[in-house]
């Protein structure tokens, strides 16, 4: 799966990212778009979704793993790539009011949708109900808004990265976003999620700031940085160095029943 999202969308973590040289023969000049076209190149079969006018989601069957399976699913202008499996999927079926027929992707796009327009429930507290093998992208088309979030213990690989064009990747194929965001890619953090609008959490642990921690590969290259719960540095603490890691209400805008 492939999910690319426009910089005037979201802005990924300084930490992320890389700075190129320009003209050097390790500089990599892949735009979100070219990494939506090798995805498609390689995988032919492969479903696409684009909205936002720069921004897309793609995914195939193809080589998924029999108990991570990919789906993806549009609901009210709400776009959704999905993979894994939910443990807890009939109860939370049950908490949502949703019938025996609804998968993990539209169980998470009503998730969403409770956290938008109800209110009075943090993003930690919602996805953190969530219990299985699972990471997810979501893109609200109406709102401009995005949500993405990985299970606590990484039982899905998953990944993103910056483009060349500031667009932020996310898959998991680590290859593709390797080869095509070059040393701006990272695992994505687990137990964590991110959104548009306040960028990386812990969900996990809500009251801990999450802190980058450098990357190098064999050639002793710097590359984008991995994101670890600092738990000395918590909420109340006065060596807490960013507001990564910050447990609030979820700033979506709320709309009348």
């Amino acid at each position: 799966m492939l999910a690319v999202v426009h910089k005037s969308v979201a802005q990924a973590p300084e930490e992320l990212s890389v700075p190129e040289v320009i003209g050097s023969p390790d500089c990599f000049t892949t735009t979100g778009n070219d990494l939506l076209s090798n995805f498609k190149a390689a995988y032919p079969d492969a479903m696409s979704l684009h909205f936002d006018g720069n921004s897309a989601m793609a995914f195939t069957h193809k080589n998924q793993a029999l108990l991570r399976p990919r789906t993806l699913a549009v609901v009210d202008d709400v776009h959704c790539i999905c993979v894994g499996m939910l443990e807890n999927l009939a109860m939370l079926r049950q908490r949502y009011g949703l019938g025996k027929s609804v998968h993990e992707v539209e169980l998470i796009i009503e998730m969403y949708r409770s956290l938008r327009d109800r209110g009075g429930y943090s993003a930690d507290q919602v996805i953190g109900e969530l219990a299985g093998s699972f990471a997810f992208v979501l893109f609200d088309n109406k709102t401009r808004k995005l949500l993405v979030a990985s299970d606590p213990q990484g039982k899905v690989e998953f990944y993103w990265g910056t483009a060349a064009d500031g667009a932020i990747a996310f898959s998991d194929d680590a290859k593709l976003l390797k080869e095509g965001c070059g040393k701006s890619f990272a695992p994505f953090p687990q137990g964590c999620f991110f959104s548009s609008a306040d960028g990386l959490h812990s969900f996990e642990h809500p009251m801990s700031t999450l802190k980058p921690i450098s990357r190098v590969d064999s050639q002793g290259q710097m590359c984008g940085s991995l994101f670890k719960v600092d738990k000395k540095g918590g909420m109340n603490g006065l060596d807490s160095p960013s507001t990564l890691g910050r447990s609030m209400t979820f700033p979506f805008p709320h709309h009348s029943e």
